[in-house]
């Protein structure tokens, strides 16, 4: 907060004029209440007014040679570092086009001269309380604004972290690693952004969508919390009826995550994005897919950008029952899901950008402890 007016503290006056016997005479009038600075001339003003520190109030002449009044007042309103100083004209020009003339130029006030002392003390009074109101308003408006914003990136990364959690407690019951939410947050983030310029997308998929796609994304199975151990660890193939309700997920996903908007009694954007992608992201294209059998555009966009990030990772990833496909092996079945299992304009962004696809999943891959720790676990 300003503390510029701390009780006690005298304020500034800068007393702009070419006549000495005029700036004697403010300047003995305003020295006991207040620090006087003087100028001779525009010029000489303008030169005090582009230093620090600015004066709280000038009391400036309208007829100077060389720079008047009225040009260094239009200049000093002009300069974001000076616009708020108030001006106050001193002027032997009285008619009321003249003051009206100053006014305009951004004064806060005009006295003609001869100057009646005790006005000239009230109005300076009058506007140095007004300035410092204003600068405390301001002040204090720019401290919430930046406490608003610092609560907020709080929130965020507050909000951020639970949402890892979460998605990391869905993880540890997998056989998956922890980097898996990671990369396929990157995934999608990349296959939208390439996507956010093709006329199918592109109202869709705003920079703040993409955000809410980026966050939601590692909430993607969060429903296999719900699937019982001796499903959801069997290292071996399921049988129809455990894949049965293994495919659960998706709902018991949509469901936790509709539990919690109800709980926020307003629509959220990023749950209702988190939901579509946990109940559809196992849909397919042609329409073979789970839970509801959904086909082509039926299928939330935030699903089909996850459903292609999370088969390209599980490819590429050591799993107990399945060796890590390189990464063009990886490529080549999601060239060959095109149509059926895929968006078929989503294969052909992948294709587009596969090599940085590969790339995240290098930056960001399992380390070899970690595989091997959940091979014991398994």
């Amino acid at each position: 907060m300003n503390t510029k007016y701390a009780e006690g503290e005298r304020q500034t006056l800068l007393i702009v004029d070419d006549t000495p016997e005029n700036l004697a005479l403010m300047t003995g009038l305003l020295k006991d209440k207040y620090v006087v600075k003087v100028a001779n001339s525009g010029e000489r003003a303008l030169e005090i007014l582009a230093s620090q520190p600015l004066p709280d109030l000038v009391l400036l002449d309208v007829m100077m040679p060389g720079i008047g009044g009225l040009e260094v007042c239009r200049q000093l309103k002009s300069n974001a570092r000076t616009a708020e100083t108030p001006v106050i004209f001193l002027t032997s020009m009285g008619d009321m086009e003249d003051e009206q003339a100053g006014l305009d130029a951004g004064a806060v006030d005009y006295i003609v001269k001869p100057i009646s002392p005790a006005i000239v003390h009230a109005r300076v009074k009058t506007h140095l309380k007004l300035k410092a109101a204003a600068d405390f308003l301001s002040d204090r408006n720019a401290f919430l604004s930046q406490e608003i914003m610092r609560r907020t990136r709080e929130v965020q990364v507050i909000q951020d972290v639970t949402i890892i959690a979460m998605a990391s407690l869905a993880e540890t019951r997998d056989n998956e690693t922890g980097n898996h939410i990671r990369r396929t947050q990157h995934y999608v983030r990349l296959l939208a952004k390439t996507l956010q310029s093709h006329p199918r997308f592109c109202e869709i998929l705003s920079d703040e969508m993409i955000e809410t796609l980026f966050k939601s994304a590692p909430l993607h199975d969060i429903g296999k919390v719900g699937i019982p151990d001796r499903i959801l660890l069997k290292p071996g193939q399921l049988t129809p009826e455990e894949f049965e309700i293994m495919k659960t997920h998706t709902v018991l996903g949509r469901d936790t995550i509709a539990t919690a908007e109800k709980l926020l009694h307003t629509p959220s954007s990023f749950l209702r994005c988190a939901l579509e992608i946990a109940h559809s992201h196992q849909e397919k294209w042609d329409g073979s897919g789970y839970p509801l059998g959904l086909a082509g555009d039926d299928i939330p966009v935030p699903a089909r950008l996850m459903a292609l990030a999370d088969v390209y990772d599980a490819l590429i990833s050591k799993r107990v029952y399945k060796p890590a496909f390189p990464h063009t092996q990886a490529v080549d079945i999601i060239r060959e899901g095109r149509g059926r299992h895929f968006d078929p304009d989503m294969v052909d962004a992948f294709l587009l950008i596969s090599d940085e696809f590969q790339k995240i999943g290098r930056l960001y891959a399992d380390s070899e402890d970690e595989v091997a720790r959940k091979s014991i676990e398994r």
